[in-house]
């Protein structure tokens, strides 16, 4: 017989150890984890699942859950310890995957790439309505991620592609300029929804169009014409895996990503995969794999160093200096600031217009990266006021400057909880919460579970090191009203 919460019985199990260790590592009580499973659980649209503390003891006893709680347990823990934390790691059984929806390492070729992201955009659609999004994947890390990604730049093998026959484009829908402009500008505009309103709110359209794309792309085109929908098709993959990752869909954002390197290889387009892989990058170092983001940035910036733009390269430089702080190799990261300032300035004599999916690197953006690469090394040197110091100028511009762009609310929100944390290492909680409260007033506007995470976690510091002060206080009485633990809708 199964639980409310989808769980299976099993009459000889035996008590589960490492869960147990991961469980007791945590800090959570039993009642702080059946919680949370719950609310992440709503986040996926599974309302059928209701955890309560039996069930987790009965878990920590050898139970075994169905799907999504092994994954919605493996994300929990993974965003704990700031490492991927595996189903298999917590002792639970791993979900059977089909080698066509699981998994990073796939063939480049274009009829499977369209094949995999229609089937894929597909299941999402159709299993978000049913609960279960994303409950068959896994996050991949390691040689298991880097070694596939690293096939972007070989050459795929293949003859040439010839225009279709003409009595073949009359028998399907061959689309015409003004509809190609129409499917680009659409690109435009949702990425735009995304930075005003977070990944929340646009994410299902996203998928609904890419989705759409690929219909396009299995009916007989001109090469011109297929090369600019799988650009559209690139580009809206990422998107939709960025809106996955910032409302903490984090397998479902990795495949995306995954798949947008795909179809960029078959659109010809070098920037754009760099651009692909320097969010995988940033996923990674949200998923506390430094080392693993270092070697995404540096397969970007070798397949990209003799076609980027100056901002798109000082934007793989700045995004070089966050995997360095965290790996804690101050120098290299130092260097790595000073390479995305010195390219960034070149930005203004680059004669041919930037993409759209590189205009969000603006003068902000620049000093929000390398102030929070600062930020990171002063926590990874045990909290250097060094460091710190060095991030403070840094982040109160890029707040500065956010905060008169009513385009970017998202950044603003992230960099205001950013210096926040910069006044939690100088020791001044008082205009610490100040920044927290002003980003809890963005971040009830802003569907991004990203933003509420950190606003969270930096609450939860500041509780940790400064719960005597009075301000404290008032600040998680100002997170229980601005913040409180609701479902968001992805």
């Amino acid at each position: 017989m199964g639980g409310s919460d989808g769980s299976v019985t099993n009459a000889e199990k035996l008590p589960n150890e490492l869960l147990s260790s991961w469980f007791l590592r945590s800090g959570w009580s039993k009642g702080e984890l059946a919680r949370q499973v719950n609310r992440r659980a709503r986040q996926l649209g599974a309302n059928h699942i209701s955890t309560d503390t039996s069930r987790v003891r009965r878990w920590l006893d050898g139970e075994n859950p169905r799907e999504p709680i092994p994954r919605i347990l493996s994300e929990l823990f993974s965003e704990r310890f700031g490492c991927v934390v595996a189903v298999e790691d917590l002792g639970l059984r791993a979900a059977h995957q089909s080698p066509s929806v699981s998994g990073v390492d796939l063939p480049w070729t274009g009829p499977q790439t369209v094949a995999l992201i229609g089937e894929f955009s597909r299941s999402d659609l159709m299993l978000a309505r049913r609960g279960f999004l994303g409950s068959a994947l896994a996050l991949s890390a390691g040689p298991a991620l880097i070694e596939p990604m690293q096939r972007w730049l070989v050459p795929t093998p293949g003859t040439p592609v010839a225009e279709p026959d003409p009595s073949a484009l009359g028998r399907g829908h061959r689309l015409s300029k003004p509809e190609l402009d129409l499917l680009e500008s659409t690109t435009v505009m949702f990425r735009q929804w995304d930075a005003q309103c977070g990944g929340g709110l646009r994410r299902k359209a996203v998928v609904g169009q890419l989705h759409e794309v690929t219909d396009l792309l299995q009916e007989p085109q001109a090469e011109a014409t297929t090369k600019r929908l799988f650009k559209v098709a690139a580009e809206l993959a990422e998107l939709a895996g960025w809106m996955s990752y910032d409302v903490g869909l984090q397998p479902t954002a990795q495949k995306y990503f995954v798949l947008a390197l795909h179809a960029a290889k078959e659109a010809g387009d070098k920037p754009l995969g760099s651009y692909i892989l320097s969010s995988m990058s940033r996923q990674m170092i949200h998923l506390g794999r430094p080392d693993d983001a270092l070697e995404l940035i540096h397969l970007a910036q070798y397949g990209s160093r003799d076609c980027a733009s100056p901002r798109t390269q000082a934007m793989l430089y700045a995004m070089e200096a966050r995997a360095y702080a965290n790996i804690g190799q101050p120098g290299k990261c130092k260097r790595a600031v000073r390479m995305a300032e010195e390219t960034f300035h070149d930005a203004d004599d680059w004669d041919e217009p930037d993409p759209d999916w590189i205009r969000f690197f603006s003068e902000a953006e620049l000093h929000g990266e390398n102030s929070h690469s600062y930020r990171d090394l002063a926590y990874v040197a045990g909290r250097s006021p060094t460091y710190a110091s060095m991030s403070e100028p840094l982040m109160r511009r890029a707040v500065e400057l956010f905060g008169k762009d009513s385009e970017h609310q998202r950044s603003y929100a992230l960099n205001l909880i950013g210096m926040a944390t910069v006044h939690l290492l100088q020791r001044e909680p008082e205009q610490s919460t100040v920044l927290a409260e002003q980003a809890m007033v963005i971040a009830k506007k802003v569907r991004s579970e990203r933003v509420n995470t950190r606003i969270r976690k930096t609450v939860d510091t500041a509780v940790r090191d400064f719960g005597d002060v009075a301000e404290v206080a008032h600040l998680t009485d100002q997170l229980a009203i601005h913040l409180p633990e609701t479902a968001e809708a992805v």
